[in-house]
């Protein structure tokens, strides 16, 4: 996958960005980065509504997509 996934996300509730890109859904960490030197990235919103997380792990404003995989 290389454009972003929509993702509702709720408000005030802590999420795990996927760091590694081998996670199944490629933006919300699953342990598979376990063994690796990656950590998984912590945030959370404060709306709950859709939001486009980048996939591709060049965005310069992480976990959101800002359009770096088109570049």
């Amino acid at each position: 996958m290389s454009g972003p996934l929509n993702v509702t996300l709720e408000a005030d509730k802590n999420y795990l960005f996927c760091t590694c890109g081998e996670s199944k859904d490629g933006v919300l960490c699953d342990s598979a980065h376990k063994g690796s030197d990656f950590a998984p990235m912590k945030f959370s919103v404060t709306e709950t509504k859709d939001y486009h997380l980048c996939t591709c792990k060049k965005t310069s404003n992480a976990p959101y997509c800002d359009g770096s995989h088109a570049k």
